[in-house]
């Protein structure tokens, strides 16, 4: 049962004072039976008070609101983990679309996480599905190749794409990172009328050469019948193990998403990221991201929000 420390800082930076910053964070470990969270500490600017609650998926998660101005915003989670799975992931390879239907009829929640998006090109995924769900396959086999088949004809580069890019866009691009590589997995998946959730979180795998290490990380789980959720990293070609710490699950990663919000005032932002893995046998893996951002004054509605906010809090 591997443990393992965490940090993980947000900080934003303005060009002027800011003011009322209103964030919701989801960078708290989701509660499932293969984690165990042995010490989380958050400091934030200011130490606001946080209000805790857990979404429609779930998710543990947190708001709070930065009143004073400020010109930098910092986030720092500080956790220490153990993992309680194996490190091989037993599937039940032995069920098909009958046993799947069976399941997804008697669990509504399921029927909402088997449906794929509208896009543009749905032709270039229904030419995966026919390649990868071949008669008499099972739903954890034709989950396996899908990862596999992404794994392969998807090149992992960074910089290439957003949080905001589209399945579309990433079928354009034949690449992307983690986050990209589940958003396409997922719209296979519910092609074929799969369950399946994106999962935020941080890979932790000590060296061994796997791809994403740093920052957050995404991968996905299917419903695999008469198992549950199974998770699998199509950017590693691999089911997860005890080296994946989840964060949060949803229908993709707007669902999951480690920090977003809104504040008052125009300003121009740099978000930085730094994230330190620490492992048992002493090694500590460091990585530090940078991304430049133009935010605008908030709409009439957004500032109406927060006032609202702010509002609660100060009564």
């Amino acid at each position: 049962m591997p443990t393992f420390k965490i940090q993980h800082i947000t900080q934003y930076e303005y060009d002027r004072p800011v003011k009322e910053s209103v964030n919701e964070i989801k960078i708290f470990p989701y509660q499932c039976p293969e984690q165990e969270t042995l010490q989380h500490e958050l400091i934030i600017t200011e130490q606001p008070e946080l209000h805790y609650y857990n979404d429609y998926w779930n998710n543990r998660t947190a708001i709070f609101n930065v009143l004073p101005a400020h010109k930098v915003l910092t986030i720092d989670s500080r956790l220490i983990i153990r993992t309680t799975g194996t490190n091989q992931l037993r599937v039940n390879f032995n069920t098909g679309f009958a046993d799947l239907q069976q399941e997804v009829n008697a669990q509504l929640n399921l029927q909402e996480l088997d449906k794929a998006d509208n896009i543009k090109n749905q032709q270039q995924i229904n030419q995966i599905t026919q390649l990868i769900a071949l008669p008499g396959k099972g739903i954890a086999a034709i989950t396996e190749t899908c990862c596999e088949y992404i794994f392969k004809n998807f090149k992992y580069t960074k910089g290439i794409t957003t949080t905001e890019t589209t399945v579309d866009e990433i079928l354009e691009h034949q690449g992307g990172v983690c986050q990209d590589f589940a958003h396409v997995m997922l719209q296979v998946l519910r092609s074929l009328q799969i369950p399946s959730r994106y999962v935020s979180g941080y890979i932790c795998p000590n060296q061994n050469g796997m791809r994403g290490e740093g920052a957050t990380h995404a991968w996905v789980e299917a419903w695999i019948p008469q198992y549950g959720w199974a998770g699998i990293d199509p950017t590693n070609n691999v089911w997860i193990t005890n080296n994946h710490i989840k964060l949060a699950v949803g229908r993709n990663f707007n669902d999951c998403s480690p920090v977003k919000g809104t504040f008052k005032g125009p300003a121009k932002q740099n978000l930085s990221v730094y994230v330190s893995v620490g492992y048992e046998d002493g090694h500590i893996f460091e990585e530090r991201t940078s991304v430049k951002m133009e935010i605008q004054e908030p709409t009439k509605e957004e500032i109406a929000a927060i006032d609202t906010f702010a509002g609660q809090q100060q009564q």
